[in-house]
C-alpha cells in the first residue's frame, strides 16, 4: 500500500478545505471579517460561490478540449511530410493568443459573438494553443527513430504506426502542454465576466467596485486553489500514464 507524501496530503488537505468554503462559506465569515470595513458584508453574497466556480472550471474545460483538439492536430500535420510546409503558418497561427493579450482577444471577440460565454472561450482557446502545439510537435519530433523502424518493419501502416506508437510515447509531453494550458487558463477565465460570462471574476469585479478586501481574496484564493489542484491532479494523471506506457 503506496502511503501518500507531504505533497498528496497537502493536496487532499486544500481540497477539502476549498470544497468545505464553497459548500458552506458562511461558516468561514469569521476569517474574512478584519477584511471589511463600514459593516460591509464578509462574504460574497451576491451569487452562489459554487456555481461560479464550476461555471468558470467549465468553461475552462471547454475551451481547452477546443484548444487540445487543434494543437494536437495542427502538430501531428506539420509532422508528417506531406504537412510539414504547413509549419511556419501553424506557429503563427498558435501564437497569436500568447501575441495578444486575452483582454485583446475579448475586446476583438465581443463585437463579432456578443457578450457572456463565447467571447470568453475564444480568447481561452486562442491562449491555450501554444504550450499544447509545441508539446506536441517535440513529442512526435522526438520519438526513437528505432521504434518507428521498427513499427514499420512490422508492416505498420503510416496511420497503424501514429496511433499505436508515436502517440502514446508522446503522449507524456502532450498530457504536460495541456497541464500548463489549463493552469493558465484557469487564472485568465477570471477576465471573462467582464464580458458578462460566469465566473469567480464577478468576485473580484464586486471587491474591487465596492472596496471590499474580503470578496477580492475570496475570489482569488478559489481561483488560485482551483489553479493548484488542477495542477497536482494533472500531474498524477501524467506520471500514471508514463508509468502504464513504460510497463507496456
Amino acid at each position: 500500500m503506496r502511503v501518500p507524501g507531504v505533497a498528496g496530503v497537502a493536496r487532499a488537505a486544500a481540497f477539502v478545505l476549498l470544497v468545505a468554503f464553497l459548500i458552506w462559506p458562511q461558516r468561514f465569515a469569521p476569517l474574512f471579517a478584519p477584511l471589511t470595513q463600514y459593516g460591509a458584508p464578509p462574504i460574497y453574497d451576491q451569487g452562489n460561490l459554487l456555481t461560479l466556480a464550476l461555471a468558470q472550471l467549465g468553461t475552462v474545460c471547454c475551451a481547452a478540449l477546443a484548444s487540445t483538439v487543434v494543437a494536437v492536430g495542427l502538430g501531428i500535420l506539420v509532422t508528417r511530410p506531406s504537412g510539414a510546409e504547413f509549419l511556419p503558418l501553424s506557429r503563427t497561427l498558435v501564437n497569436i493568443g500568447q501575441t495578444f493579450p486575452p483582454v485583446a482577444v475579448l475586446a476583438v471577440a465581443v463585437p463579432l459573438v456578443g457578450f457572456g460565454l463565447k467571447p470568453t472561450l475564444i480568447a481561452l482557446f486562442a491562449y491555450g494553443l501554444l504550450p499544447i502545439f509545441e508539446n506536441t510537435l517535440v513529442g512526435l519530433r522526438t520519438c526513437p527513430p528505432a521504434v518507428l523502424e521498427a513499427a514499420s518493419g512490422m508492416g505498420m501502416s503510416a496511420r497503424q504506426r501514429l496511433m499505436s506508437v508515436e502517440l502514446p510515447l508522446a503522449m507524456p509531453l502532450i498530457l504536460e502542454g495541456i497541464r500548463v494550458s489549463l493552469v493558465i487558463s484557469v487564472g485568465t477565465a477570471t477576465i471573462g465576466s467582464t464580458v458578462a460570462a460566469k465566473g469567480l471574476g464577478e468576485v473580484i469585479i464586486a471587491g474591487l467596485l465596492s472596496n471590499n478586501s474580503a470578496f477580492i481574496l475570496q475570489g482569488a484564493l478559489v481561483t488560485g486553489l482551483m489553479a493548484v489542484l488542477l495542477y497536482g491532479s494533472l500531474a498524477g494523471l501524467e506520471r500514471r500514464f508514463c508509468r502504464t506506457v513504460r510497463t507496456d
